[in-house]
C-alpha cells in the first residue's frame, strides 16, 4: 500500500506498465528480489498462480507513451537488470564463506563501547539459548541446536547482502545457513530469531527459534540495565522497550512457565535485577492493557509476592478479571475494603468456635461466616495450589451472602469486649481469606 502511494505521488499521469527479467535471477532469495525491486526502482514484484515469485515486475510511467510503452518497459528491465546482477553476485559471493567463518568477523564490530563487541554478544545468547533448552524452561529443542543457531545468528550482518541490505539480516543468515548444510531448526532460528519487532508481527513458536530469540532478547535487556543504559522518559536509544514487549510475547504466547527472577539471575544482571523486573512488569501491564486486561489487576496480583511465573501470573489475573466483572465479585469487593477499613491498625485474633458459642453466645451471622470460612478457606487454597484459578473464585464467592450478612446483621465494634474481639477476628480472617488469592487494596472501585 506505501508503495502504491508512493507511486502515485511521484507521477502526474500514473500509467502502469508489465516488464520482465531474466528468470535465472530467480535462483536469488525472493527477499532479495523484492527489495531490489521496492527500494532502488519503486517498482511491484509480480507472482504466479501458485503465489510464487514470476519474474515479472510492475514500473509507473509518468506518460501513456504511444509506443504503448515499449521503449519506457525496456529500459526499466535494462536497470532492474543491472541491479539484479549485483545482488546475485553478492549471494554467490557470500555463499563461497562458511556461516562459521563469518562469525568470527564479529569480534571486530562492536556492540556497544560499554558491552563488547557483537561476537561477545554472541557468546551470551549463545549460553543463555542452550540453559533455556537445559533447564526445560524451552521445551522440544535440543540444547546443541539452540547454541548452534545462537552462535550463527549474528554471522550474515559481515555478508555482502546484508551490508547492502540491512533489512535482511536474518533473513540471509537463514538462507546461507540451509544452503550449507544446517538442519531446519537451526536455519529457522537464524532466519527469525529477531522476531517479534513489534506489534502485530509473528511470535516464533519453533522451539529452537523460541529459545534464540528469547536469549537474544533478554540478553540485550540484562546488559543495558546493568550498565546504567535504561530507557528514560521518551528516549529509548536501544529499543528495549520493542525488546521487552517481545521478550514478554515469547513467554506468554508460547506458555513458558519459569521463575522472571530465575531468567534474569542466569544473565547475570546483577544489581540492576530489580530495576529491570519492575521494568518488565510495567511492560506486561502496558502489554496487557491493549488486549483488555486491568492493570491494576497486575498489581493486586503481583504484590502479593512469590509469583513471577509469568503465564501463571496472567492467568490467575484473567480469573480475577472474569469475576470482579461479575455483580458477586463487586460486591466481595466492596465488602473487603469495608473489613480492611474497620481492620486498620490492628490484628485481631479469632477465638475459637466453642469459645464463640458457649462464652459469647455469637450472633447466628457470626456462626454462618465463620462455617464460610472454614469451606472457603481450604478450597481456595487447594485451588490455587492446582492453578485452578476459576476454581479458587467460586470459592470465595461463597463468602459473598455470608458477608452481606454479617454486616446487616451484627454490630461489629460491640460493647462487649469479647464479642467485639470475636468479630474483628471473624474480618481479619475473611480479608486474609480473600488475599491468599490477590491484594484486593490494590484493585480499583
Amino acid at each position: 500500500e506505501g508503495l502504491v502511494i508512493e507511486n502515485a505521488g511521484l507521477t502526474e499521469w500514473p500509467v502502469p506498465m508489465l516488464g520482465r527479467f531474466d528468470p535465472g535471477f530467480l535462483a536469488v532469495p525472493q527477499e532479495v528480489i523484492q527489495l531490489t525491486a521496492r527500494v532502488n526502482q519503486k517498482y511491484f514484484v509480480c507472482h504466479d498462480k501458485a503465489g510464487k515469485l514470476a519474474n515479472a515486475f510492475v514500473c509507473t510511467a509518468n506518460i501513456d507513451a504511444h509506443d504503448n510503452g515499449a521503449a519506457i518497459v525496456a529500459g526499466n528491465e535494462k536497470v532492474l537488470a543491472a541491479r539484479l546482477s549485483d545482488a546475485k553476485f553478492f549471494w554467490e559471493q557470500d555463499l563461497k564463506v562458511a556461516l562459521d567463518d563469518q562469525a568470527k568477523k564479529l569480534a571486530q564490530i562492536t556492540f556497544h563501547e560499554k558491552l563488547g563487541s557483537v561476537a561477545d554478544k554472541v557468546d551470551r545468547v549463545a549460553n543463555l539459548a542452550r540453559w533455556l533448552v537445559e533447564e526445560g524452561i524451552v521445551k522440544g529443542a535440543s540444547a546443541d541446536d539452540a547454541e548452534r543457531a545462537a552462535r550463527l545468528c549474528k554471522a550474515d550482518l559481515v555478508t555482502g547482502m546484508v551490508g547492502e541490505f540491512p533489512e535482511l539480516q536474518g533473513i540471509m543468515g537463514g538462507y546461507y545457513a540451509r544452503a550449507q548444510g544446517e538442519s531446519d531448526a537451526v536455519a529457522d532460528a537464524i532466519r527469525d530469531h529477531y522476531k517479534p519487532v513489534g506489534q502485530g508481527d509473528d511470535v516464533p513458536t519453533a522451539p529452537v527459534t523460541v529459545a534464540v530469540s528469547l536469549a537474544d532478547k533478554l540478553d540485550t535487556l540484562a546488559q543495558f540495565f546493568a550498565a546504567g543504559m535504561p530507557p528514560t522518559g521518551s528516549k529509548d536509544p536501544f529499543a528495549l522497550r520493542r525488546a521487552a514487549i517481545g521478550f514478554l510475547s515469547l513467554l506468554l504466547q508460547n506458555d513458558l512457565r519459569c521463575s522472571l527472577k530465575g531468567m534474569l539471575v542466569a544473565t547475570g544482571a546483577g544489581a540492576s535485577f530489580a530495576i529491570l523486573e519492575e521494568f518488565l512488569i510495567d511492560r506486561l501491564k502496558v502489554q496487557q492493557r491493549e488486549a483488555g486486561v486491568r492493570h491494576d489487576l497486575i498489581d493486586a496480583v503481583f504484590s502479593l509476592g512469590g509469583e513471577d511465573d509469568l503465564v501463571r501470573l496472567l492467568a490467575r489475573v484473567k480469573a480475577l478479571q472474569a469475576y470482579i466483572s461479575t455483580v458477586e465479585g463487586a460486591n466481595l469487593l466492596a465488602a473487603y475494603k469495608r473489613a480492611a477499613n474497620i481492620l486498620k491498625g490492628s490484628d485481631p485474633v479469632l477465638p475459637a468456635l466453642d469459645t464463640a458459642r458457649d462464652a459469647l453466645m455469637a450472633d447466628p451471622a457470626d456462626i454462618a461466616l465463620l462455617s464460610a470460612l472454614d469451606i472457603a478457606e481450604p478450597q481456595a487454597k487447594k485451588a490455587l495450589e492446582a492453578e485452578q484459578f476459576e476454581d479458587a473464585m467460586a470459592a470465595l464467592a461463597t463468602l459473598r451472602a455470608p458477608i452481606d450478612r454479617f454486616f446487616e446483621e451484627v454490630m461489629v465494634n460491640d460493647e462487649d469486649a469479647a464479642k467485639r474481639a470475636f468479630r474483628l477476628g471473624l474480618l481479619a480472617r475473611f480479608r486474609d481469606a480473600v488475599t491468599q488469592v490477590a491484594d484486593f487494596s490494590k484493585i480499583e472501585g
